[in-house]
């Protein structure tokens, strides 16, 4: 992919990113919310920032940026049922990413825990979801 696409799709994944991060905070927890994004000034880091991370962080950022261009594509297929399921599998793999973070530097057990329910209910979801695009994209 040559570099000027690859920014494109880096600036699609951002303002999908920040547009379903502004959407999703009316129905987060305020316990889940940071400061700047309390004041309605959540934008995704640079990666100037992102070197200011803790380590936890930068993995989460990095499944985030590895998800949301997958998701992008699977939406972009023209049958709208194929296109909400593409979108999801890709997803789905975010999920998964994002749980393996929290067993590789989470300390809770519960949390730990929910991320392995995660990790095999979202894996056994992907099986399913790939299974009905092979029987239903044209």
């Amino acid at each position: 992919m040559n570099s000027i696409l690859k920014l494109l799709v880096a600036g699609a994944a951002i303002l999908l990113v920040t547009t379903a991060m502004a959407s999703a905070q009316m129905a987060m927890p305020d316990g889940c919310k940071s400061e700047a994004s309390m004041s309605g000034d959540m934008k995704m880091p640079s990666d100037m920032h992102m070197g200011e991370m803790a380590d936890h962080q930068k993995a989460m950022m990095e499944s985030m940026q590895k998800m949301h261009p997958a998701m992008m594509q699977g939406m972009m297929a023209k049958d709208p049922d194929v296109a909400f399921v593409c979108g999801m599998i890709g997803h789905h793999v975010g999920a998964i990413s994002m749980s393996e973070v929290e067993l590789k530097y989470g300390d809770d057990e519960k949390a730990k825990t929910m991320a392995k329910n995660i990790i095999e209910a979202q894996k056994k979801e992907i099986e399913e979801m790939t299974k009905w695009v092979k029987e239903h994209a044209k």
